[in-house]
């Protein structure tokens, strides 16, 4: 299920991004880049369950199908909270230095 969250959460930041265009000074292609990477970590740890004989996804015991949701929720939520950090550090429209500025 993480995987699954994780990619939605990348295939709309990615919509949000190309829809954006170059008009774009909220940089969610970080944000699109963020997610896609979290996407690819997935991936290769189902890879390696596929390898050790695991399910590559979870879907029989629900209380473990929970658990990987709310990771992959988790794993969102950080990817945003990480994204906000970026955006004040750059400050992409100057709204941060303008207001030290005056």
């Amino acid at each position: 299920m993480a995987l699954v969250i994780t990619l939605l959460a990348a295939a709309i930041a990615t919509v949000v991004w190309y829809a954006a265009g170059q008009k774009n000074t909220m940089k969610i292609g970080v944000l699109a880049l963020m997610y896609w990477g979290a996407t690819l970590m997935w991936v290769v740890d189902g890879i390696a369950c596929l390898a050790e004989g695991e399910a590559f996804i979870e879907i029989i015991d629900t209380a473990a199908m929970f658990d990987d949701a709310m990771l992959g929720l988790l794993v969102v939520t950080a990817g945003l909270a990480v994204w906000a950090i970026y955006l004040l550090i750059k400050d992409p429209k100057g709204t941060i230095r303008k207001s030290f500025a005056a």
